[in-house]
């Protein structure tokens, strides 16, 4: 069995990764990374794929969102390969199909090194599937659609590799900070842009906005309605700004809410400080995870596909003319859009009811699941934080000053929240995509986590030596 890790860790090895850096990194080093990084996957989300149809991917805009990926380009795939890999080995070793102990660190030393195995493995599987389910239109035969596969691959490894540059040589993740990047971009662009929805690249003509061909930045439009008194248009446009505002401000007051653990020093009387346990204890991981699960399956769908009347339906589900689902078993596992808008103007099917209902329960519980798993896997359990806690001389008043005892104590939260704060950020996720929020809610919801962990990540470093301007945007000044 020994040899055969051996064997596996010298595969491992062979692996494209990024190396470590040999010292601890500088504030302004860690930050010139991370916007490099970024920079770097919005550039390669505007290199068009060769050999690929133009087309409109509006279909797969949740997708884009939920995955940071840009349909047609390098970052198709976004973090398509490196969360799939995580679902399948947290699934694997949750249901200890796979029987590593996470608390060790050999075994959580192999489930890294299996994890970026699979997820390399996946940039493949994923391109060629998104080719072969016609999810991304190839010109020409096999050569070409052997070649944009590839290229797809390539994209989906580039990705992998900025992900460790983020983790290793900036601030965060990547997986992250491409969600947040891409949804912010999309939340702009969608309120902002001046150009109307009939601009083609390349066709100026097409791209001036006029009285008959308005901007279609939701801002610009919703003035535009109030001035021609358009009630209906402005009630439509307005909601999705309003819906924007509303889950961006429950998100922000739901990630203050925490248990503090008082604790004391056990070496210096008087001495003390608080462990907090938030109420989303397991952050934003849960609705990635769920979210990708989900849109793999949507994917997943559209395999053998074949002309059926006017729809084009699989085994799974059947799409119209544009792609988007419109009955079968994934109908009622997708984002139901414009659900408050429609209630509103009183059109609402019982169909796109049960499809709310069965996609709500189903997010809800996926991101319990995957709450609970997480907890096991990144080292977030009752024992490994009281290894940490103990690690550093400290104990909880009123108990016995050993690593057991803080344990104990913490078992009677840390499982409850586990649950707890997977069905609540199920609920808000699902519930925020209901109301048509810009960049959809589960995007916003994803978005406003990250840049609250980025806040926290960032006054935890050596903030001395950040310019003014950046220690004065985290209150150190």
């Amino acid at each position: 069995m020994k040899s055969e890790d051996s064997a596996l860790t010298k595969l491992f090895k062979l692996l494209p990764s990024v190396e470590k850096p040999s010292f601890r990194q500088p504030f302004m080093v860690k930050l010139k990374w991370t916007f490099i990084v970024v920079l770097f996957y919005f550039l390669l989300s505007s290199v068009r794929i060769v050999g690929v149809a133009l087309a409109s991917y509006e279909q797969f805009r949740f997708l884009e969102i939920v995955l940071g990926s840009r349909f047609g380009s390098l970052t198709t795939l976004g973090i398509g390969p490196i969360v799939t890999a995580g679902i399948i080995l947290q699934l694997l070793v949750g249901s200890q199909i796979i029987g590593w102990d996470l608390t060790k660190p050999e075994d959580r030393k192999k489930f890294q090194m299996w994890d970026k195995f699979l997820a390399i493995l996946f940039c493949f599987v994923e391109g060629f599937a998104y080719v072969f389910s016609g999810a991304i239109p190839v010109i020409g035969g096999i050569e070409m659609i052997i070649f944009v596969g590839l290229q797809l691959a390539l994209g989906g490894l580039i990705v992998i590799l900025l992900d460790e540059i983020v983790s290793k040589w900036g601030f965060g993740s990547g997986v992250s900070l491409f969600i947040a990047a891409g949804v912010s971009s999309q939340i702009f662009i969608r309120l902002f842009s001046i150009f109307p929805t009939t601009c083609q690249p390349g066709i100026i003509s097409t791209c001036i906005p006029s009285l008959s061909n308005p901007p279609s930045g939701l801002l610009w439009r919703s003035l535009g309605a109030l001035i021609s008194q358009n009630l209906p248009l402005f009630l439509t446009t307005i909601m999705p700004m309003i819906s924007t505002i509303f889950v961006f401000l429950l998100v922000v007051y739901i990630q203050g809410i925490s248990i503090e653990i008082p604790l004391a020093f056990g070496s210096l009387r008087g001495f003390g400080r608080s462990w907090p346990l938030r109420l989303l204890y397991t952050s934003n991981i849960p609705v990635i995870l769920a979210a990708a699960l989900l849109a793999n399956l949507q994917l997943l769908g559209r395999f053998g596909a074949v002309p059926k009347g006017e729809l084009i339906c699989s085994p799974l589900a059947c799409f119209d003319q544009r792609g988007q689902i419109v009955s079968g078993f994934l109908y009622y596992l997708s984002r139901p859009s414009n659900f408050v808008l429609n209630a509103i103007a009183g059109i609402l099917t019982s169909q796109e009811i049960i499809r709310a209902i069965t996609y709500l329960l189903t997010f809800v519980i996926l991101s319990t699941i995957f709450s609970v798993f997480w907890v096991t896997t990144a080292g977030m359990d009752p024992k490994s934080v009281a290894q940490q806690i103990a690690a550093v001389g400290l104990y909880i008043p009123g108990y016995r000053r050993d690593e057991k005892s803080i344990e104990n104590v913490l078992k009677n939260y840390i499982p409850n929240l586990a649950v707890l704060g997977g069905i609540i950020i199920g609920l808000i996720a699902a519930a925020a995509d209901f109301l048509g929020a810009v960049g959809s809610g589960t995007g916003i919801l994803l978005t406003v986590m990250i840049i609250n962990n980025y806040y926290e990540i960032l006054s935890a470093e050596r903030v001395e030596e950040a310019p003014p301007i950046i220690r004065k945007i985290l209150g150190v000044e």
